[in-house]
């Protein structure tokens, strides 16, 4: 395979050094520095001559050289590649970045922070999608720019899914399509804070929001998170207290990271809060699709007494973590103050794909992945419950969760988690670490995300985590 850009080799001829041993310490220095890696394919003889403006013996001079030394090997009818079997390499650099890799290469087991399967993503019906979109007759249309809050058609069926399956009441001017959930809380920071503000935040909680809310400025204030979620308690004190609290993030479905769902009671205080003293409630429902009981219950937002609220939702663990579709939800203002803002970063979203996701959801598609996907989701769920049960029952204490992709689990004894964590990462296990979610000092608990894991997979990874407890 050819090299998709030219070798850049700078020669000195005024140098006492022949040109051709030039040549060959330059492309001993790219495989060194990392620009040639193994199998790299270099340009011939005389593409290298020609690019070079030299003699093409003097080329081969320099090839046959390091030939010679191991660094390149010829394959007949095919060409001269950097060779697989390099030599040692001695730079303190290197052996730097080569023990970085083999650390992360023992890692033979991920538990994440609840993602989705991605061998169960559609992706047979989303490439369907993709080739009727590039075969129709004004596929011209999708070429070229569209609005800053995303596709129109796009944002109706999303307006028409949270009024119908999320009890809320919007209309599509009132949605913002976003390249995934975090664009949508870092438009969201932008819109509705400054500096000097302050944003309540769960702890433990989701910190890559807290990072978005830092830097539009705020200063955070944490909330403790119960076993029924959010301390109101502690809300009502922290509003007493300070007059200029412009905000409080909630994961209020499936709590992140410890799985609690915010109760009825605690909801509507939160609401009567937010009216009384103005704040808004920025409600990211991360993964509301993945249920496993009755149904799921209603966001905060839906409640029709609520004035101020930012809801937050995301594609990305429907479909698959690497498609970037998220959305927000808010005040025809706050819309408009967040669409300015995202064509300040972003003209645009990706209008191909929201038509192919417009397309799946049309057509049913996507409600029958979720059917099927949480009907796989439940079955794991399950089994993971009895791991936890079979190698763990006497070392820590956990609650079934009801949906999501992940279980909290804390241990009965006192002990370090982060040297937990370590001892995992030497036995090719790796996990959140609980500097993740953290407020200051490390929480008592572990997120394990299990969706994505095989039962071989599962098995194995609680084996080893009850050795350790």
């Amino acid at each position: 395979m050819l090299r998709p850009w030219p070798l850049e080799i700078q020669l000195d001829k005024k140098s006492d050094k022949a040109i051709y041993l030039q040549i060959a310490d330059a492309v001993i220095d790219a495989i060194k520095t990392g620009k040639l890696v193994s199998d790299n394919a270099l340009p011939g003889s005389r593409q290298l001559a020609e690019l070079l403006k030299v003699n093409r013996n003097t080329v081969v001079e320099a090839l046959d050289v390091l030939i010679a030394e191991g660094w390149l090997v010829t394959i007949d009818r095919k060409g001269t590649f950097v060779t697989q079997s390099l030599p040692q390499i001695n730079h303190a650099e290197n052996k730097k970045d080569l023990k970085i890799k083999t650390e992360e290469s023992k890692s033979f087991l991920v538990f994440d922070d609840g993602l989705p399967d991605s061998r169960l993503a559609p992706m047979n019906d989303l490439a369907r999608a993709y080739r009727e979109l590039f075969s129709r007759k004004s596929r011209w249309q999708i070429m070229g720019y569209s609005t800053e809050l995303g596709n129109l058609e796009f944002r109706k069926s999303i307006a028409q899914m949270l009024n119908f399956k999320r009890g809320m009441s919007i209309s599509k001017d009132q949605i913002c399509i976003t390249r995934g959930s975090q664009m949508a809380m870092y438009l969201a920071s932008h819109c509705i804070l400054k500096s000097g503000d302050f944003v309540l935040v769960e702890n433990p909680g989701y910190k890559p929001a807290w990072e978005a809310f830092e830097n539009a400025g705020a200063t955070l204030l944490p909330v403790n998170v119960n076993s029924d979620g959010l301390d109101i308690d502690q809300v009502e004190k922290y509003l007493e207290k300070h007059s200029n609290i412009k905000a409080i993030y909630v994961t209020p479905h499936h709590q992140f990271p410890t799985t609690v769902t915010l109760s009825l009671k605690k909801r509507l205080k939160l609401i009567e809060l937010s009216n009384q003293y103005n704040f808004t409630i920025i409600e990211d429902d991360y993964d509301n699709e993945f249920h496993f009981g009755q149904r799921p219950i209603l966001p905060i937002s839906s409640h029709s007494a609520l004035k101020n609220y930012i809801y937050i939702g995301t594609f990305s663990k429907i479909v698959a973590p690497a498609l970037r579709i998220g959305y927000l939800a808010s005040s025809h203002e706050n819309i408009q103050k967040i669409g300015n803002h995202r064509k300040i970063i972003d003209v645009q979203g990706d209008n191909i794909m929201e038509e192919a996701i417009l397309n799946l959801i049309n057509e049913g598609k996507i409600k029958r992945h979720l059917k099927k996907a949480n009907l796989v989701y439940k079955t794991k769920r399950d089994y993971f419950e009895n791991l936890l049960n079979q190698y763990l029952q006497d070392k820590i204490t956990f609650t079934k969760p009801e949906g999501g992709l992940a279980f909290w689990i804390v241990p009965k004894e006192e002990i370090d988690v982060l040297e937990i964590f370590e001892k995992l990462k030497l036995q090719g296990i790796q996990i959140m670490s609980p500097n993740r979610f953290s407020f200051e000092k490390p929480i008592k608990g572990f997120r394990l995300g299990y969706a994505s894991l095989s039962e071989k997979q599962m098995k194995e990874g609680i084996r080893i985590l009850s050795k350790l407890l």
